[in-house]
């Protein structure tokens, strides 16, 4: 008769992932009413660790910063790609964060034999992938990739920022923040809005409002330097 510890050992769980390289994958700018969003993978080196990885909302500027430069220094491969506004208003902010992610992975230079992502959501790849919730606080790849994801799309905000100062994208990073919606409703949106995105949508359909009223008005004034038109009657009976 088997004894309950043999029993228990049956009962064991299996481990079917192939051995391999694992990499790390999240994104940033999901939420925001402008800008790309970016999606990042990393495969980090076990012989080279990296000291206070963390989910990348949890840190500092400064500290994504720092964190940032050693990922790239010390990872065994780092990828970052994005999915532009115009891909974000085609397809939707989640297809568009799928293809982002897809990319990133994509353009790793070494193949994993299995990526982890971050949520609960899971792109399109030709490797073996698993979605974890919460997984940029639990998983150092995760994390790594997190980092990589935020720092790149905060820098290419700042660049938003010197094109079009009047928005503050430096400070809000494209987020509907008080400050980004009164400046939506002043200027309108500009190229780097996304136009799927209610705010943005009203703010458009404000600036056609206003255009239009502009039109209507402009075609019910008549010109200063425009001479009255003089009515002239003329008698075209016949003379007797």
């Amino acid at each position: 008769m088997r004894s309950r510890k043999f029993l228990k050992a049956e009962q064991a769980a299996l481990v079917w992932d192939a051995p391999g390289l694992v990499a790390g994958v999240d994104e940033a700018g999901r939420g925001p009413l402008a800008g790309p969003v970016v999606a990042a993978a990393v495969i980090l080196d076990d012989q080279r660790p990296i000291r206070g990885l963390a989910d990348s909302k949890t840190l500092t500027a400064l500290q994504r910063e720092r964190l940032n430069d050693q990922i790239l220094a010390k990872a065994l491969c780092c990828s970052v790609a994005q999915a532009t506004v115009e891909e974000i208003d085609t397809h939707n902010i989640l297809q568009a964060t799928m293809l982002a992610m897809r990319r990133a992975v994509e353009g790793l230079r070494l193949k994993p034999a299995k990526v982890l992502v971050d949520g609960n959501r899971l792109p399109t790849l030709d490797v073996l992938a698993e979605a974890i919730v919460k997984g940029d606080a639990r998983v150092k790849a995760i994390s790594a990739a997190s980092i990589l994801a935020k720092v790149h799309r905060d820098r290419l905000c700042e660049q938003l920022h010197l094109e079009f100062p009047h928005y503050g994208f430096a400070g809000h990073k494209g987020y509907g923040t008080p400050e980004h919606l009164e400046a939506l409703q002043r200027h309108g949106a500009c190229i780097h809005h996304r136009r799927s995105f209610s705010p943005v949508a009203a703010a458009l359909a404000r600036t056609a409002e206003g255009a239009a009223a502009l039109v209507f008005e402009a075609s019910m004034q008549v010109p200063a330097d425009i001479p009255a038109v003089e009515t002239v009657h003329l008698d075209l009976r016949t003379a007797p």
